[in-house]
C-alpha cells in the first residue's frame, strides 16, 4: 500500500526555471498564426463575450494585432493570475463552457507570434487595468517582471473599452514571428500579411462555426463580419446523414455522426468552392472533433490506418466531446490535436470504413441514386477491368449509343471496333491522375460548359438508339433519367420526351 504521507526530505534546493530560457522555450509550442488567434478567442468565449473584434494593422516591423471583446473582463488579481504561466491546473474541473485547459493559452499563443503582450481589461464596476509581458525586458532583467503599463506609443492601440461595462483587449506587438524586420514599403511582406488575414478568417469561420451559426457570437476582422463555415453542409438536400452512434467513457457521453457530402454535380459552383474548406476537398475528409462546441480537429483519420484519398473526399464524421474528457483524448496545449482512447479505436475504425465506403460509392456514381432492383440503370459508358492484377478501362459495348452504332453499321464494324480499341488503349490515366492530384476541385463536369442545344442533340441520339432497341418512348425516357451523365439534365429529358417523341 502506497503511503499518502509527505516525505520529509530534510535538505533541498529551489531550482526555479530561468525566466529568459523558459519564455523562449514556450515560443516553440508549434502554433501557427491561425491556431494562436483561435486560442486567444477561446478566452473571450469563456469570458462570455458576445462580440470579438480583431484588428490587424500593417506598419512594417511595427505591425500589430489586437483582440477586443465585450466579455466579463478581469479584476487586478484575476488579471495577474491570467498572465502567470501555468495559471491553472489542467486537472481542475472546469465549467462546461470553459474552453481552456492548461492555463497557458494566453501566454503561449501570444509568445508564439510576438515579443510583447499587453492585456487591458475592465470588470463590471471596476477600473481599467493593464499588465504587460515584454520578452526582451525579461531577458535583460532575468526576472518575471510583469509590467503595469503599455509600451511607449501603444495607448491608441488599446482604445475601445471605455464605453463598455466590461471587456478585454489583448495586444500583440513586435510580431517577429509574423512579419519580422521589414519596411512598411515592402510590398511582398505586405501581401503576405494580407494573405495571413484571409487564412485566419477561414480558420476562425471553421473552428467557431457553431457559435457563429447559432449567433451566440459575432467575430469581426478589421470591421468585416466573419461568416461561418459548416463542414457538413446540413442544409443541402443531397447531404446524407448516416446513423448517429453514442459511446461512453466512464459516465461521460460522446456522440459520433457520420456525413456523406453531396457529389459536386449536386451543388452549385459557389457552394462547391466554399464547401471545400480552408485546405480543399480531399484534405478536409475524415473526423471532426468538437470539444464544448469548439472544433479541435478538422478532417483527420486519427491514425486508424486510413489515408486521405480523392475518392473518399465526401466522407466527414462529427465527434462531440465534453471538456471532461481532455486526458482521455490526449488534447494538446494548442487544442489542435486529439487522439481517441484505445477502447474506442475499433468502433471508430468501423464507422470510418462504413462512411468511406458510402462516400466512395457516391463519388464514383456522381451522386446518382440508383433504382433498387433494376440492373439496367447501372450502364455506364466506361467499364473498369482488372486482369492479372492490372487495371484498365474499356468502352462499354452494351451502352445504347455504342451498341446502336455497331449494330447499325455492319460494314464498318471492324473499323469502329478498331477505333474503340485505340481509344481504350490510350486513355491518359497518368495525366488524369496528375491533374486530379494537383487540382482536385478543378475537374470539369460532364457537359459543364456545353450549350443545352448540343446536350439535347446528343441526348436525342441516345434516345433514338434506346427506342430502336425495342424500348417504348416512356421506357427510353426513364432510362435517360438514370443514365450517366443525363441524370443531371432532368429538364432537357422532359423537353425531349414532349418534343422529340412527336417526330419519331
Amino acid at each position: 500500500m502506497i503511503s499518502t504521507e509527505v516525505e520529509d526530505f530534510g535538505k533541498y534546493d529551489i531550482a526555479e526555471p530561468l525566466p529568459s530560457a523558459m519564455v523562449e522555450s514556450f515560443r516553440a509550442f508549434g502554433y501557427d498564426i491561425g491556431t494562436a488567434i483561435a486560442d486567444l478567442i477561446d478566452n473571450s468565449i469563456t469570458a462570455r463575450a458576445s462580440n470579438i473584434w480583431l484588428t490587424f494593422c500593417w506598419d512594417g516591423s511595427d505591425s500589430w494585432i489586437s483582440i477586443r471583446d465585450d466579455g466579463q473582463g478581469m479584476g487586478k488579481n484575476e488579471l495577474v493570475n491570467a498572465m502567470r504561466l501555468g495559471s491553472r491546473n489542467p486537472l481542475d474541473k472546469r465549467e462546461a463552457n470553459d474552453l481552456g485547459r492548461f492555463g497557458l493559452g494566453l501566454k503561449t499563443a501570444s509568445f508564439s507570434q510576438c515579443r510583447c503582450l499587453t492585456v487591458k481589461t475592465k470588470a463590471c464596476r471596476q477600473e481599467l487595468i493593464i499588465r504587460r509581458w515584454d520578452l526582451d525586458y525579461i531577458n535583460q532583467t532575468g526576472e518575471w517582471r510583469l509590467l503595469h503599463a503599455e509600451a511607449i506609443g501603444a495607448a491608441n492601440k488599446l482604445l475601445g473599452l471605455e464605453s463598455f461595462s466590461s471587456g478585454t483587449i489583448v495586444l500583440l506587438e513586435n510580431l517577429d514571428r509574423v512579419v519580422g524586420k521589414v519596411k512598411v514599403s515592402d510590398r511582398k511582406a505586405h501581401d503576405h500579411f494580407l494573405e495571413l488575414i484571409e487564412s485566419i478568417e477561414k480558420h476562425l469561420a471553421m473552428v467557431f462555426h457553431r457559435f457563429l451559426e447559432e449567433q451566440i457570437l459575432c467575430i469581426w476582422i478589421n470591421g468585416q463580419l466573419v461568416s461561418f463555415w459548416n463542414p457538413f453542409l446540413p442544409d443541402e438536400n443531397a447531404t446524407q446523414r448516416l446513423p448517429e452512434e453514442i459511446f461512453y467513457i466512464g459516465e461521460e457521453r460522446l456522440t459520433v455522426q457520420p456525413y456523406i457530402l453531396p457529389h459536386h454535380s449536386k451543388i452549385d459552383q459557389q457552394m462547391l468552392e466554399r464547401s471545400a474548406g480552408p485546405k480543399g476537398w480531399s484534405a478536409q475528409q475524415g473526423f471532426y472533433i468538437y470539444r464544448s462546441d469548439r472544433l479541435l480537429v478538422a478532417g483527420d483519420w486519427l491514425d486508424l490506418g486510413f489515408q486521405k484519398e480523392e475518392h473518399y473526399r465526401l466522407a466527414r464524421i462529427e465527434i462531440d466531446l465534453p471538456n471532461t474528457l481532455d486526458n482521455s483524448w490526449d488534447i494538446d496545449v494548442k487544442k489542435s490535436r486529439a487522439r481517441p482512447p484505445a477502447s474506442l479505436k475499433s468502433n471508430f475504425k468501423r464507422i470510418a470504413q462504413i462512411t468511406r465506403q458510402r462516400a466512395m460509392e457516391v463519388y464514383r456514381h456522381r451522386g446518382k441514386v440508383l433504382i433498387s432492383g433494376s440492373k439496367e440503370e447501372n450502364i455506364f459508358p466506361w467499364e473498369r477491368i482488372v486482369k492479372h492484377g492490372k487495371v484498365s478501362y474499356a468502352i462499354n459495348r452494351e451502352h445504347p449509343i455504342v451498341k446502336g452504332v455497331i449494330d447499325g453499321s455492319k460494314k464498318q464494324e471492324k473499323i469502329i471496333n478498331a477505333l474503340l480499341r485505340i481509344l481504350e488503349e490510350t486513355v491518359p490515366v497518368q495525366q488524369i491522375w496528375l491533374d486530379s492530384a494537383k487540382a482536385p476541385d478543378c475537374q470539369s463536369q460532364a457537359f459543364e460548359t456545353t450549350p443545352s442545344a448540343e446536350v439535347l442533340e446528343v441526348m436525342r441520339q441516345v434516345y433514338q438508339s434506346l427506342c430502336v432497341s425495342g424500348l417504348s418512348p416512356a421506357q427510353a425516357q426513364q432510362r435517360l433519367m438514370t443514365m450517366e451523365p443525363f441524370q443531371r439534365f432532368k429538364k432537357l429529358v422532359d423537353d425531349l420526351s414532349t418534343n422529340y417523341v412527336e417526330e419519331l
